[in-house]
């Protein structure tokens, strides 16, 4: 019981410890959370920070939102109008209503004093504004930025919440640094959609040139040069009535004239001041007669002149003009207008604006500084002009280096490739034979792996008369296929990936490193690859016989496809298969087996082709499940078109499916024939009625009867629906050449319901309608 309370009292504390130190880890403030300095509440971003600041004498409390970083100027201030003193215990928090209030525990400050559903809470915005939500909506019920203090940030619009100028919005200066309570200087929007800024009611400045706004690309609200800076901006109305954008980085604050810097680098909350920006360097005149060696102006072109007071001299020229403020030290700057002659400028500058580079309105002003201020000035322009240059020169020279780098290599990697003209294959057949007899040696079948010869795509070209259409064999999914002569007159069969293909560069590089990995008699033999520029091609040894469906299929040409012929396919089939499974050096899934990928060589001998689907098991893998089923449908077993499943047991269906197909001549899809629509449900009637011998292809002739029996019977094995009834391929090469072996009874076909069950199915299961044709497809589809 004391251990329980001890843990109890333990994590209590642990709670209160990390409540109390979350505060300036959060942006928000939500019911029943209290703010009391100096705990204060973050944006996201770490931008800006609210809390309870001081000024002045440190005497007053208020609550305001400040530059987390840089100058930490205060942009907002909660009650102005109404300070706590700094010795009570001021909070800042939620009441019951849902609304922001500040309290001592005494008396109450509304600081948003609008209608609430109660359930509320408080977020501070990276861009500075503080945003009273409705937790179930989600709502706006009342932001800072609508209720708005001396300083404008960007983000801010004069438009209400349906596009409407809003002509009572302005912005109030502080009574002075150390008091933010509202001032004498206000910027307003009037009537006639200018910015004014009055002192009480009489008007002081007037914006008749948008300078600081207007109706661009972010709606009424202030110009793009504000809103896209990349630097921190803000524009304040001081309490002198001045206008100011004040831009600086969180490296650099920087007054916006040459030759002044601010008095310190950064300024303070609690002391309340601000940045003010004098010179660098003094003038020299004197009075004395002899300034003019020692100052100097500054010429800043597309400026707008200060509003601030100057004085009209009628002088003749420009140069008079610059005369009269040379000959007197309280001249601080110039300009002569050609329609009102010299102006000139004494005490502060207030409001000098720069406008944007070839303004119309753009006017030149002279500023006076001192001559070694201008010396550093015209340095560093001097120094910035020659480090563009050198910028400019070094991109050039690398541009033009990467330009000759890219030439010869494109050249080195076009004349990379071999020659395929040149390519001995009579050479490379003995070299196979050697390492497939290597292979197949006790404890030698892991040996390195063959290395693929890649050939440049110009002999490839070559070598199909430029891919003509004359010299093409046929296209599947992968792309075009097309017969190629070499200068020996050997033929071979170049596979170019096609760009509109389902298929594409996984596919074509699982196939040329599965292929080169492998070596059997039964499989296609990859002579090489051509991988140049935006073309994939793989080499094959020429099949003259072409695929087992252009035969089998043909109610001519199957005639050429006699019993021991047929017999012969399929033992090499299955030779094939059980080398991928079980004796190469990888287990591998062949994933599409058909017709259409069995070729025929010259003497009839069957190659299985096509690996671009195919899968490696590893170590004690039996059976894999994936979300993309690819295939071809009529040769799918049901738990892979289904399930996603497969294993070796897929192949031995697609086998299965293979071995009737060949015994008949007839494909397994678009079947009609009695009361079957596929002929699983054909071969399955026929065996249960003991007329299996009415499956065997009537052009067939001098079949022996036991082995047409056995070989049906071997093929509904393969094909049960049931994948851990079926055979291994290790156990139907037994089968197939051991006549006397005795055979189980198959049972039921998978899709016996013929094709409404599996297409009902196949919709639900997959959302994708398949094709009866032997063109291999690619589901991508989340399970």
């Amino acid at each position: 019981m004391r251990r329980s309370r001890f843990v109890s009292l333990l994590w209590l504390l642990v709670f209160v410890c990390l409540a109390s130190q979350s505060i300036n880890g959060t942006d928000t403030i939500e019911q029943g959370q209290e703010i009391a300095y100096p705990n204060t509440i973050i944006s996201a971003g770490g931008k800006f920070e609210l809390g309870f600041f001081s000024l002045g004498n440190a005497s007053k409390y208020y609550v305001g939102i400040w530059h987390k970083e840089s100058n930490r100027s205060i942009v907002w201030v909660a009650n102005r109008d109404h300070s706590f003193p700094i010795e009570s215990s001021v909070n800042l928090s939620i009441n019951g209503e849902g609304k922001l209030v500040i309290s001592d525990g005494r008396m109450f400050y509304i600081v948003t004093n609008v209608t609430t559903s109660r359930n509320t809470y408080a977020m501070l915005l990276d861009s500075g504004n503080l945003v009273l939500l409705n937790r179930n909506t989600l709502d706006v019920l009342w932001q800072s930025f609508s209720d708005t203090t001396n300083t404008i940030l960007p983000g801010m619009t004069l438009q209400d919440d349906y596009g409407f100028l809003v002509y009572n919005w302005l912005i109030v200066s502080w009574k002075s640094v150390e008091d933010p309570a509202p001032g004498s200087f206000s910027l307003e929007l009037n009537f006639t959609n200018f910015l004014t800024i009055k002192k009480g009611s009489q008007t002081y400045w007037t914006d008749t040139r948008n300078a600081f706004w207007g109706d661009d690309q972010f709606g009424w609200g202030f110009t793009s040069e504000f809103l896209n800076t990349s630097r921190i901006t803000q524009i304040v109305l001081d309490d002198f009535g001045q206008l100011k954008l004040q831009s600086w980085s969180e490296d650099d604050q920087r007054c916006c004239l040459e030759g002044f810097k601010p008095i310190s680098a950064s300024t303070s909350i609690q002391d309340g001041t601000y940045e003010v920006c004098v010179r660098k360097k003094n003038l020299h005149c004197t009075n004395s007669g002899d300034h003019a060696q020692n100052d100097g102006f500054l010429h800043k072109f597309f400026v707008d002149y200060p509003s601030d007071e100057y004085v009209l001299n009628h002088t003749s020229s420009a140069a008079d003009c610059k005369a009269e403020c040379v000959s007197n030290c309280s001249c601080i700057a110039y300009a002569y207008d050609i329609n009102r002659g010299c102006l000139v400028w004494y005490g502060d500058l207030f409001d000098l604006k720069q406008l944007p580079e070839n303004d119309v309105d753009g006017k030149i002003f002279y500023l006076k500084l001192a001559v070694s201020e201008l010396i550093t000035n015209q340095k560093e322009k001097s120094d910035k002009r020659q480090l563009w240059a050198i910028v400019i020169l070094t991109l050039s020279l690398s541009m033009l280096v990467l330009g000759f780098s890219i030439y010869f290599v494109s050249k080195k990697l076009q004349s990379k490739g071999e020659d395929l003209l040149k390519f001995d294959l009579a050479i490379s057949r003995k070299a196979d034979d050697t390492d497939l007899k290597e292979a197949t040696k006790p404890g030698i079948h892991r040996k390195n792996e063959s290395k693929l010869p890649f050939f440049s795509f110009e002999s490839v070209s070559a070598a199909t008369d430029n891919f003509s259409v004359t010299n093409k064999l046929g296209e599947g999914g992968f792309g075009p296929v097309y017969k190629g002569i070499l200068l020996k007159g050997d033929e071979i069969a170049v596979k170019r990936l096609s760009r509109r293909s389902g298929q594409g560069w996984e596919e074509l590089k699982n196939e040329a490193l599965l292929i080169a990995k492998l070596q059997h008699k039964n499989l296609v033999r990859l002579l090489g690859c051509c991988i140049e520029r935006d073309e994939k091609i793989l080499i094959y040894e020429y099949m003259p016989n072409k695929s087992l469906d252009f035969l089998l299929f043909d109610s001519v040409k199957r005639r050429t496809l006699d019993w021991s012929t047929r017999l012969r396919i399929t033992e090499g089939i299955a030779q094939g298969l059980l080398y991928l499974h079980q004796y190469s050096r990888l287990r591998i899934i062949h994933r599409d087996l058909k017709a259409s990928n069995i070729l025929l060589d010259s003497n009839m001998n069957p190659k299985i082709s096509d690996f671009g689907m195919a899968r490696i098991f590893g170590g004690e893998e039996l059976q894999a499940n994936t979300n993309r089923i690819v295939g071809t449908y009529g040769y799918m077993s049901p738990e892979y078109a289904l399930e996603g499943l497969f294993s070796v047991k897929s192949d031995v269906f697609s086998f299965g499916v293979l071995l009737l197909e060949i015994v008949s001549g007839k494909k397994n899809t678009g079947f009609y024939q009695s009361k079957s629509l596929h002929l699983l449900g054909y071969a399955w009637d026929l065996w249960t009625r003991n007329r299996a011998l009415d499956l065997v292809d009537p052009m067939l002739q001098e079949v022996p009867t036991h082995l047409a029996l056995r070989y049906v019977n071997i093929g509904l094995l393969c094909v049960e629906d049931n994948a851990d009834d079926r055979p291994t391929m290790s156990s139907v090469v037994s089968m197939l050449n051991n006549e006397t072996m005795a055979l189980p009874s198959p049972k039921q076909p998978a899709f016996l319901n013929a094709r409404s069950m599996v297409n009902q199915n196949l919709v639900q299961s997959r959302s994708e309608i398949y094709s009866v044709n032997d063109v291999t497809f690619s589901v991508l589809e989340a399970r």
